[in-house]
């Protein structure tokens, strides 16, 4: 353990005691962002040793809860600053979590798997079940909110926002259900050529320590967000960049390592893996960060937009079309990694120029 696994944590959590209360500027800045990077890759590196020492599909789960318990930190530390657009921070990391997954993520493992393999192959059953899900609780979420009239404005009212906020978690924990209890083969992989097996769980003294160093990370992304959030708000203000920026910001920082598990699974010729992970991030980053920012909202009295404009929600309609054409097979090849990596080309390119 030995290793930068290690040394990480610990460095951000001295970076953390040595900024907090304080407004770093200039090369201090630079120091929390590389602590804040570093702390989020070791929290998933960590998160994912847990995982394997569990196994599928829980291990999967586990690794999405790790994702969003940083997503919904960062979005709580970088709201409580109160900077011009934190009412609709929530909403642009969501919508972002989701193009960025379900074009990016799953865009980049098709590609990388079909350029490998020619001819990927999953399992509809568990991955339409995923699709499914996360439309409605996208849609809920998301899009209600801009056609509601109870309230001005891209928002739900108090009762609305927490029917939603249940609404999702039901259709969160049923899926995680059926995932984990009742049609767990529907998410196991298909048994790729010539791979009968995986590298050996590791023992458990060493999930335990990182199941520990887990939790360390967790509380130092959390702080060192809250640390950075004024010169982050400085920044996006200085180069004249819309404030989607950030949330796109914060969505790929999150799932930048989450990303790099799912392309290596799918170079194994493992995409229901990589499915699993992205999906599975997805689904978790819009059913446990909307209740939880809900929670807060509710219980802190502040304002919350979660309404997409018409140019985003069609960009999230497109999407699920298209991902759900992609899925309904059960397989795919080049051309479907190509269409949605487009789709996540449009996507960047009209947060920066809308």
């Amino acid at each position: 353990m030995m290793r930068w696994t290690l040394v990480v944590p610990i460095v951000a959590c001295l970076v953390l005691v040595l900024t907090w209360g304080r407004s770093p500027g200039g090369p201090l800045v630079a120091v929390v962002a590389l602590a804040l990077i570093g702390a989020v890759i070791a929290a998933v590196h960590h998160a994912e040793v847990v995982a394997h020492r569990v196994g599928e599909p829980f291990g999967t789960l586990i690794l999405a809860i790790a994702v969003t318990v940083i997503e919904v930190g960062l979005i709580v530390m970088m709201m409580s600053a109160g900077g011009e657009g934190s009412e609709s921070l929530a909403r642009d990391t969501v919508f972002s979590a989701f193009m960025i997954v379900c074009n990016g993520v799953m865009g980049l493992c098709l590609l990388v798997g079909a350029l490998k393999h020619r001819v990927l192959e999953f399992r509809v059953e568990g991955v339409t079940a995923a699709l499914a899900t996360l439309s409605a609780v996208a849609t809920l979420a998301l899009v209600l909110p801009s056609f509601t009239v109870t309230t001005p404005g891209p928002t739900y009212s108090t009762a609305q926002l927490a029917f939603a906020g249940v609404a999702s978690l039901i259709l969160y924990g049923v899926f995680v259900f059926m995932q984990t209890v009742r049609h767990r083969d529907y998410f196991l992989p298909v048994q790729a050529k010539g791979e009968d097996d995986h590298a050996d769980p590791p023992p458990a003294r060493t999930a335990l320590i990182s199941l520990g160093l887990l939790v360390v990370c967790l509380v130092a992304v959390v702080g060192l967000a809250k640390t950075a959030s004024p010169a982050i708000e400085a920044s996006v203000r200085a180069i004249g960049a819309p404030h989607t920026t950030v949330g796109v910001a914060i969505a790929m920082l999150v799932l930048l390592p989450e990303t790099a598990a799912a392309v290596r699974a799918a170079a194994r010729d493992r995409v229901q893996n990589s499915f699993n992970l992205a999906l599975g991030s997805a689904l978790a980053s819009i059913g446990l960060t909307i209740p939880a920012i809900a929670v807060v909202t509710i219980v802190t009295g502040g304002s919350l937009a979660l309404g997409l404009g018409p140019l985003q929600i069609v960009l999230l309609a497109l999407t699920v079309v298209v991902t759900t054409l992609t899925v309904a097979p059960g397989r795919a090849t080049l051309m479907q990694g190509t269409v949605h990596l487009v789709l996540f080309g449009a996507f960047l390119f009209l947060a920066v120029s809308p």
